[in-house]
């Protein structure tokens, strides 16, 4: 787990009441927390819980019915969910990042591996090509890809591989935030515990702070400082991550728990 100390300084991010409907079905209702700088927030749930509708709404993608996100980044504190929507875009380019389950959600595939890259810092103002490429060939090797695969197109990658060239293309900016969906989702458990130990380094020596949605418990024992529990919707449980998965209070968690035990 990262190193976070809540006194040392205010949070990052406060969310206060994100709710989101869908009709008459509860996408998530009246969710709130804080974010410290350097800290991980996991979210877990079953599926249909809202765990992803949560992560939407926080990152800008989807639209609540009520609520706050408020970001405290270089200008100061703004609420995300008023805020212009080209000013968000700049959010997601520069303070944010967004690491999809699927690396090809997030990845240009006609595109080089140096080039994917690469265009995250073009659109934060580089323009000296010399110097977008040696970033982006660093880039690589702190993701553990061979800078010599520069050239290649991500479809000439593995799963595992396309997804650490996705952590790349979305961290090269130096991002204060980023948001995982299930960034492990869908590899096989050997390429998962490279992949997941590639994310707690990063996370550590960039002090990021992450809010990281997974089904997977050992996921979040690895990465997430806290732990939100949510259910139809709602959070039912939250705490530090070792003390919920530890001794869990909530009768869902502890089902979600003891199945995990029972496997």
């Amino acid at each position: 787990m990262t190193a976070f100390d809540p006194q040392m300084t205010g949070p990052i991010l406060s969310v206060s009441g994100i709710t989101k409907r869908y009709g008459a079905r509860i996408g998530c209702a009246d969710v709130s927390f804080d974010l410290w700088p350097g800290e991980v927030m996991g979210i877990v749930g079953e599926s249909g819980s809202g765990k992803s509708t949560l992560l939407g709404c926080l990152s800008g993608q989807l639209e609540p019915d009520a609520g706050q996100v408020v970001w405290r980044g270089a200008n100061g504190p703004v609420d995300t969910v008023t805020m212009a929507e080209a000013d968000r875009r700049l959010l997601g380019r520069t303070e944010w990042a967004f690491v999809h389950q699927n690396p090809r959600d997030g990845l240009r595939m006609g595109v080089s591996a140096g080039g994917n890259v690469g265009e995250r810092l073009m659109a934060t103002g580089a323009r000296d090509y010399g110097r977008i490429r040696d970033t982006a060939e660093d880039w690589l090797q702190r993701v553990e890809i061979d800078a010599r695969r520069i050239d290649d197109r991500p479809s000439q990658f593995s799963g595992g591989m396309q997804q650490r060239l996705q952590i790349a293309r979305n961290l090269v900016s130096g991002p204060k935030l980023a948001f995982m969906d299930e960034p492990t989702g869908g590899l096989d458990v050997s390429v998962q515990a490279r992949l997941l130990d590639l994310l707690r380094g990063l996370v550590r020596d960039m002090g990021l702070s992450a809010v990281l949605v997974t089904h997977d418990l050992a996921v979040v024992r690895l990465l997430a400082d806290r732990l939100m529990v949510m259910k139809d919707g709602r959070v039912v449980e939250s705490g530090l991550t070792d003390q919920v998965l530890d001794d869990p209070q909530h009768g869902y968690t502890q089902l979600l728990v003891s199945s995990v035990l029972q496997v």
